[in-house]
């Protein structure tokens, strides 16, 4: 027997919902984070060990090794801004993350062809009796298939880092539910929570598989990780919530500056008869830009209406006409520029690990004189991971909770305090690095390892875990309150800016620290050997550590005056007035 139609309709109206409500939900959370933490695990395990294998295998000295690595640390952190101008303007963020993973697979699957097959890569040396060992040059054919290793990893990273965190909150957001704002705050938890740990298993048991079991497995397992994380999350392809892609923010900016440019020679309209002169959506509140940073306010300024809006209100020309919300948007970012070009030194101070690396493994790595356990060079970084996260639970659960309890009131360290101190925190490791060294170097000397470099030193390698420490407190402290800084000083439209603004810090770092060591090493070139060395008892990496050190010292005063001249944060303002409510209640009070 049929349904009557009315009936087969309210049953489908019935299902409609149920269905869906399946996309998305806490069921996709499981392969987006698998995803991203399998790829953290096989790009950071790859990294942390990879100027051994360019030195022992390629035949790179310590210094185009280094360059080679900075240049790829570079793109990987360029290529998020590529991934997310993509993903909103053009793929939409599921095909960006499924085409970003296969790539970062076929890049893994490369560089282990590289340990697998010996035609790819340089002879080894082998030195017969009286004779000097020394193995030929890798060609630009085997120097071609590791970059395109090294590219297609860093065109993965760059869709899948942007775009996860975002994707996976499309899959929790609903505006319906009254909880929604704990649920996305939870996941955000999990998300970085997730990351940490994916960064500390690379720097723990990928490297120590690549220090006992060799290359080939080495770089055997990460590829296999990549491939389980593009499996698993093209798998769960029909749960997922799928949005639509739109304008890219990237765009609206990049059209705010052009018209601005374009229209550099109007003038700006007095403020008595500003009305109406600028462009702005119908339901803004923005009806008229701010006074600072004028020269851009020409990019939203109407020359004429007819010729320059149409009959829905819109530009018929964005790239000659903004909105003032464009406009100011622009000027947000224009005006934090000179806050976020601070944490670049501190950036640089971060990626010199390969020279830290070659320290430790020149040094006694036995945790006792006792034990027949070496921690890997290679994982010395996790003290910095760790460092990270103890200052975060504990300046979270402790060191504020503490602080509130004795003032009676909510206490909050303002973020330019934290970025400064972070900043200081930073000159300081890389002074502590120097001293370390110095005392290395010296003892190395006396040992008679001058000429030595593969020996070990009578030294504990636990000498270099304050400088690690160290730099996970100026990231936690610095690297965190960028992010929030930009966060909050940001429209909420440009929060996928803020994101990707610390990982354009740490491409031009890269490339910075780049041109600083290739300048240190030829200017500091005496009688054929200079300060960097692939011998590090025979160079001079202390003085090298102290240049670093004072440029950070002279970034610190810089970010005094950037921050000074930045003026009051918007949480300061907010406080500010707060505080001058509660003053007013309080004079009530008295009077009455």
């Amino acid at each position: 027997m049929e349904n009557p139609p009315d009936q087969a309709e309210s049953k489908e109206m019935m299902l409609q919902p149920i269905t869906r409500r399946r996309k998305g939900g806490l069921l996709t959370m499981p392969f987006i984070i698998a995803n991203e933490g399998f790829e953290k695990v096989a790009s950071y395990g790859l990294l942390q060990n990879m100027i051994l294998y360019l030195m022992s295998d390629y035949g790179l000295g310590v210094v185009k090794g280094q360059t080679v690595l900075f240049m790829w640390v570079a793109a990987t952190n360029f290529m998020p801004l590529v991934g997310a101008f993509l993903s909103d303007s053009y793929l939409g963020r599921f095909l960006t993350i499924a085409i970003a993973s296969l790539s970062s697979f076929l890049g893994m699957v490369l560089l282990w062809l590289t340990a697998m097959l010996p035609q790819v890569k340089p002879s080894p040396c082998i030195a017969s009796a009286g004779t000097n060992c020394s193995s030929p040059a890798a060609t630009s054919s085997q120097l071609a298939l590791l970059y395109s290793a090294f590219a297609l990893i860093s065109i993965g990273s760059g869709g899948i880092r942007p775009c996860s965190l975002a994707f996976g909150a499309d899959q929790l957001d609903n505006k319906e539910n009254p909880k929604n704002e704990r649920v996305l705050e939870s996941f955000f938890g999990w998300y970085y929570a997730s990351s940490s740990v994916a960064v500390l298993i690379a720097f723990t048991v990928i490297v120590y598989i690549q220090d006992h079991l060799g290359w080939r497995i080495g770089f055997g397992i990460p590829a296999i990780l990549m491939l389980l994380a593009s499996i698993v999350f093209v798998f769960a392809s029909p749960l997922y919530v799928k949005r639509t892609v739109t304008k890219s923010l990237f765009t609206g900016l990049a059209q705010a500056a052009v018209a601005a440019y374009v229209n550099r020679k109007l003038m700006l309209p007095g403020d008595s008869d500003s009305y109406g002169c600028y462009h702005h959506l119908k339901d803004s509140e923005l009806k008229a830009p701010s006074d600072k940073l004028r020269f851009l306010n020409k990019a939203c300024v109407i020359r004429n209406r007819d010729e320059d809006i149409g009959s829905d209100g819109m530009a018929l020309n964005p790239w000659r006409l903004c909105t003032t919300d464009q406009v100011e948007e622009l000027k947000a970012l224009v005006k934090v520029i000179p806050v976020w070009s601070t944490g670049i030194m501190m950036s640089i101070n971060v990626s010199q690990n390969s020279f830290q690396l070659l320290q430790a493994n020149s040094m006694d790595r036995r945790l006792s004189n006792d034990s027949t356990f070496k921690i890997p060079a290679g994982s010395f970084g996790m003290f910095t991971i760790i460092a990270l996260i103890s200052w975060v639970v504990l300046y979270d659960r402790a060191i504020l909770p503490l602080a509130s309890k004795i003032r009676g009131r909510p206490v909050r360290i303002n973020v330019k305090i934290r970025l400064g101190l972070g900043l200081f925190i930073s000159f300081l490791a890389m002074a502590v690095s120097a001293t370390v060294e110095h005392y290395r170097r010296r003892t190395a000397i006396s040992q008679g390892l001058a000429n030595n470099a593969n020996a070990t030193v009578n030294i504990s390698s636990m000498w270099l875990v304050p400088q690690y420490v160290l730099h996970g407190l100026a990231e936690a402290l610095t690297g965190i309150g960028q992010t929030e800084f930009f966060y909050t000083e940001f429209p909420k439209s440009m929060s996928s800016i803020a994101a990707a603004l610390f990982g354009l810090g740490m491409a031009v770092a890269n490339i910075l620290a780049s041109v600083i060591l290739n300048v240190v090493k030829n200017s500091s070139k005496k009688g054929g050997v200079s300060w960097i060395e692939d011998n590090i008892n025979k160079g001079h990496y202390d003085y090298y550590y102290w240049v670093l050190a004072i440029m950070s010292f002279v970034n610190v005063i810089y970010y005094v005056a950037c921050s000074w001249s930045y003026g009051p944060t918007v949480d300061q303002v907010r406080n500010d007035k707060v505080n001058g409510v509660r003053e007013e209640e309080q004079e009530v009070v008295k009077i009455n």
